[in-house]
Parts: C-alpha cells; structure tokens; sequence
C-alpha cells in the first residue's frame, strides 16, 4: 500500500506538471490512430501501409519530448495514461455501436438496404474488435517502453543539449520502438487472425517502421524547440526535484 500510495502520487504531480496541451495530443493521437488503423492505404503480397500510420508518429515524438524532461519512467506512465483512456474510449464506442439507432449517413444512402449496409458498417467500425484492441494496447505498451528507455540511455551519452543530441536518442529510440510496436501487432493479430505469414509480419514491420520514422525525421526539431521551451521556463520543476530528493 505504501508503494501504490507513493506511484499515486508520482503521477499525480506528474501530471500537474507535463503540459496539458502535450497530454491532450498525445492521447489524441492515440485514440484517433487506433480508429484509423482498419483503413488501408496501400496494401500487396509483402508490403501494407494503414492510414494509423499517418498519426502514430505523433505520439512517439510526445515521448520523446517527455522523456528529454521528465525521464524514461515519465514517459512510460504519460503512454499507459494514454492506453487506459483509448481502451475505456474503444468500450464506449462499442457500447454506443450497439444501440438500434441510426447513423447519419444511413439517411443519405437514398435506398434503405444500402442504407443498413453503411449502417453496419459503421457499427464495426467504430465498435471495433477485442483481439485489434487488445493486440495494439499490447504493442504500445511494450514499444513505449522499449522506446523510452532507449531514448534515455542514448542521450545519457549523446544528447549534449542540442539538435543532434536529441536527434540522434530520437531516431534511434523511435526505429526500434516503432519497429517493436508493429512486430508486436502483426504477430498478435496480423498474423494469427489475418492470416500473415512471418515473411509479411517481418517486412511489413520494417517499411512501416521506416515511413514512421522520416515522420520523425521531419518534425523532430519542432520536438526539440518545445522540450527546449520546457526547461528554458522551468516546466516540471516540482516533479524533476521530486526525483533528484528520491535519489
């Protein structure tokens, strides 16, 4: 009990100090890629892109900032925030998809049949599946965690508080965290219920994973300025001295 009473409290400072605006993004982008993730934008025998991947990179590049700041231990619980409130967003969506009412598009389909065909569809859409929910929580949590600690060990001895400091903790970091996060996903899902074979799990692990990360490549100086922003105005402080007394 005094341990729980001792992490409550961890992240309840936390909390009170990591921006809201940065929480709001990441669990946003959360959410909002897990919904997306059932649209393809590309798909062959080897190579696979989903529109998730357009905004997973977000919530890697939040990590970053937080990890830069706050530590690797920060960053981890800010993700388990993040998972905890897309599971709780997936149930009311599945719950709220199996009410009898109507969507509106059903109104604009002109002909009743179609209409309870994009009804239905819809319905699976925003309910979504268990083993998708259950399968990306899994690859999140063990990727956020891969990613973090990473990315602190790395700009322990790289980051000397420049751009290519935290260019370098973040590409590599990101790669093999992302990389973690669709490997984990593919084998759990892809693979077991889609029918994937290990040549697609692998391959398509790996080009997703590179697309992600020139996502990263791109914005990651806009993750620099803002973490720089940080301790230029003494962001966290309260937490941050919380953890050197622990020490």
């Amino acid at each position: 009990m005094k341990y729980l009473k001792k992490e409550w409290e961890d992240y309840r400072i936390l909390l009170r100090n990591v921006p809201s605006m940065v929480i709001s993004i990441f669990i946003l982008s959360v959410v909002c890629m897990n919904l997306v993730a059932g649209k393809e934008l590309y798909a062959s025998t080897y190579f696979c892109i989903n529109c998730g991947l357009a905004l997973s990179w977000i919530s890697f590049l939040c990590m970053d900032c937080i990890c830069r700041r706050f530590g690797a231990k920060a960053s981890i619980k800010i993700s388990m925030l993040a998972m905890f409130v897309n599971i709780v967003t997936v149930i009311i969506f599945k719950l709220l998809s199996m009410t009898p009412g109507r969507w509106a598009a059903y109104y604009s389909a002109g002909d009743p049949v179609v209409g309870e065909y994009i009804n239905a569809g819809l319905n699976d859409t925003f309910g979504g599946a268990w083993y998708v929910v259950l399968g990306s929580s899994i690859a999140m949590l063990l990727s956020s965690i891969v990613n973090s600690i990473l990315n602190e060990m790395i700009g322990k001895k790289a980051d000397k508080g420049n751009l290519r400091g935290f260019a370098i903790r973040s590409y590599v970091s990101t790669a093999i965290g992302q990389w973690v996060d669709n490997f984990v996903f593919s084998a759990l899902v892809s693979h077991v219920f889609f029918g994937w074979n290990w040549t697609q799990v692998i391959i398509c692990s790996t080009t997703s994973m590179v697309i992600e990360l020139i996502a990263e490549v791109i914005f990651s100086p806009v993750g620099y300025r803002v973490s720089e922003n940080w301790k230029k105005d003494g962001i966290g402080s309260e937490y941050l001295l919380l953890k050197k007394a622990e020490a």
